[in-house]
């Protein structure tokens, strides 16, 4: 929880979250919240940076994405990146 305003982190909403500086126990709250930041800005493309490592944040991400009901499509980038980083559509028909 929460203490205090200084504890609060502020996450740019630009269509990229790099979840690197994150603890993974916080990542499917911070999805979440995200997509819907995005959505609020009409950001419909996003690209979540997740890391190569061994593949355990890109499968609790995709988990994470395949239950979201605005998530239309999701795919590892097929840029320089490669599999450290995934590329999300959102659903426009659908924001709240």
């Amino acid at each position: 929880m929460i203490e205090n305003v200084d504890d609060l982190i502020h996450i740019p909403i630009d269509g990229t979250l790099d979840l690197h500086t994150f603890n993974p126990g916080d990542v499917s709250e911070l999805l979440k919240d995200y997509i819907d930041a995005c959505l609020e800005k009409d950001i419909f493309e996003i690209r979540i940076i997740h890391g190569k490592g061994k593949g355990i944040l890109r499968d609790r991400v995709h988990s994470i994405l395949r239950k979201h009901p605005l998530v239309m499509d999701f795919s590892l980038d097929p840029g320089a990146s490669g599999w450290g980083a995934t590329l999300v559509t959102l659903k426009k028909d659908d924001i709240p």
